[in-house]
């Protein structure tokens, strides 16, 4: 279970076993490491460079013997988000590299509880944007409070402002009273006769839909379709009062 749960934060599975292996013995020489993770000596010396390099295990030297010791796990939360940063600052250049999605809709899908609130979270990578779209009660009843108040919390931070058309309820009221603190400007519409049963939000290039019902999520990434959904807002938007 660990083993594969670093192998999705991309270590490979000699340098996950190397890791656990690490943690398990503190401070300890190649040997012991290599007897402990079940990997060949002679082997081991090139997982352990590139531990070293990528900052997952620590370098000491004592009677001029070499000793390794793992980076305290709480620590790999960071190197985890300077390899985001660092992947954050070359996307544009990336992008423009791809010219097999130049011109062509991006469509990604998303599945579980989890993954929804991959599709919420992907308009966290934006600041000082306007996100437009409708809402349901269903989304906030699936996360519940905590996650939704956080999440409000971090697009504000990020100055992200919403403006947003959901149907009348109790909670709509209550939410409403918020809306200055919360950069948010909605209006709201009988649910009797416009029964939302997905969230759409349209921001930058991007729409994004998730049905909370069906635990599924889409992200479609192109301008003119984003164009034309937010079109199609401002004409329900300037229709309600």
């Amino acid at each position: 279970m660990l083993i594969s749960t670093l192998k999705q934060i991309g270590l490979t599975e000699n340098q996950a076993k190397i890791y656990l292996a690490c943690l398990e013995l503190g401070e300890s020489s190649v040997k012991d490491i290599a007897q402990k993770a079940g990997i060949k000596r002679t082997t081991i010396y090139d997982f352990i460079d590139e531990m070293l390099n990528s900052g997952i295990l620590e370098q000491t030297v004592r009677s001029k013997k070499k000793r390794y010791i793992a980076t305290p796990p709480e620590e790999l939360k960071l190197l985890i988000r300077k390899r985001e940063a660092l992947l954050n600052q070359i996307l544009p250049q990336l992008s423009s590299l791809d010219k097999s999605s130049q011109g062509k809709p991006r469509i990604q899908f998303y599945s579980g509880a989890d993954g929804l609130k991959k599709v919420y979270e992907d308009l966290l990578n934006y600041k000082n944007i306007i996100v437009y779209g409708w809402a349901s009660e269903d989304i906030p009843e699936l996360f519940g409070k905590e996650w939704t108040f956080n999440y409000v919390h971090m697009r504000v931070k990020r100055n992200i402002e919403e403006w947003i058309i959901y149907p009348r309820s109790k909670t709509g009221e209550e939410y409403k009273k918020h809306d200055e603190e919360h950069k948010r400007k909605s209006k709201v519409v009988d649910p009797k006769k416009y029964r939302l049963e997905i969230e759409i939000n349209i921001y930058k290039n991007k729409i994004a839909m998730t049905s909370a019902k069906d635990e599924v999520g889409i992200i479609i990434e192109s301008t003119p379709i984003a164009n034309t959904w937010k079109k199609i807002f401002e004409m329900c938007w300037d229709s309600l009062k």
